[in-house]
């Protein structure tokens, strides 16, 4: 099993969408506790690829970053139904990420990134605020991806790589063996 990723087709938005406007946020800020009901889980879980997800809860605090920029902080805990790369048997793991994003208008991200590059600043440069509206059903399912284990084992599994089998003892060896010997009439 490789990487877990968006299936073909699956859009994140279309998954889980809770937009929240750049208008919404006063200078105090908001708070978001964000738990989607068993049926979009599944969707979202069908989306990613994953056996099951039984929890995924975002806790957010969107504020005002300057004028025009919006900084989203929190954690977004999940528990995600995998199958054990080893055993293949069912299991669950339990993940939490930290969440500490910036966004601003596409012409001030663009110049931040450019100061970036030329070494001006060391820090992320901010995320697109796409028409003043961010997605935080969006954010949350991107970092519970990065959270998951690619590939996960239940406790205590070891992979046993199978013996190296000796050229010896391969078929073909023998048939070589009979060509090679001496005496014997190879027309």
């Amino acid at each position: 099993m490789g990487p877990i990723t968006m299936n073909a087709g699956a859009d994140i938005k279309t998954v889980w969408s809770v937009p929240v406007s750049i208008d919404d946020i006063d200078n105090a800020g908001r708070h978001f506790n964000l738990v989607p009901d068993e049926e979009t889980r599944a969707r979202i879980a069908n989306a990613i690829g994953v056996r099951a997800l039984p929890k995924l809860n975002a806790s957010f605090d969107v504020s005002r970053h300057g004028r025009d920029g919006l900084r989203v902080t929190g954690e977004v805990t999940a528990i995600v139904g995998q199958n054990c790369v080893v055993t293949l048997e069912a299991m669950e793991s339990e993940l939490c990420d930290e969440v500490d994003l910036v966004f601003a208008p596409p012409q001030a991200a663009n110049s931040t990134a450019s100061a970036m590059q030329l070494g001006l600043e060391a820090v992320d440069p901010p995320e697109i605020l796409d028409n003043g509206v961010i997605d935080l059903g969006a954010i949350a399912i991107e970092f519970m991806l990065l959270g998951i284990d690619f590939y996960p084992r239940l406790p205590g599994v070891v992979f046993d790589a199978p013996a190296v089998v000796e050229p010896s003892s391969n078929p073909f060896a023998t048939l070589a063996s009979l060509k090679k010997r001496p005496g014997k009439d190879t027309a």
